[in-house]
């Protein structure tokens, strides 16, 4: 079973160009994620106590996946940028939360990830940062 940890704080570096989303709890660990475009890349971190995801996905391909996510009844995640060695899985629940799960794979035997919600109003922060157009179903 999968065990998930919300985040609904956003801050934006406007100097720097980095947006922080984390938690308003003092969960253990304090999960979170900090973002910065480089040039045709997202550059994504992705913490949780010591440990982190670190990742690279084209900003193109991100913003595209993230525009025509839906929800997908019985799915938690619908799509994935990256690779197949480390790759972010997104997908969008009926209430507006954005699944996110960054991933290493080992091998066939394992991986490691962080599942991580982020809130409908942390989403539409994050959509419009980078920014992104949702694609309406009639396109």
């Amino acid at each position: 079973m999968r065990n998930f940890e919300t985040l609904d704080s956003v801050t934006i570096e406007s100097s720097s160009g980095i947006i922080h989303i984390g938690t308003q709890s003092n969960a253990p660990g304090m999960p979170r994620i900090a973002m910065r475009r480089e040039g045709s890349y997202v550059a994504i971190s992705a913490s949780y106590g010591p440990l982190e995801i670190a990742m690279r996905p084209r900003f193109v391909e991100l913003a595209r996946i993230l525009s025509r996510l839906r929800p997908v009844q019985g799915l938690q995640t619908t799509r994935q940028v990256g690779t197949g060695q480390a790759y972010l899985s997104l997908g969008l629940q009926a209430d507006g939360m954005l699944v996110m799960r960054p991933t290493i794979v080992a091998d066939a035997t394992g991986h490691l990830c962080f599942n991580l919600l982020l809130s409908s109003q942390t989403r539409q922060q994050l959509f419009d940062w980078l920014p992104v157009d949702v694609v309406s179903d009639d396109e």
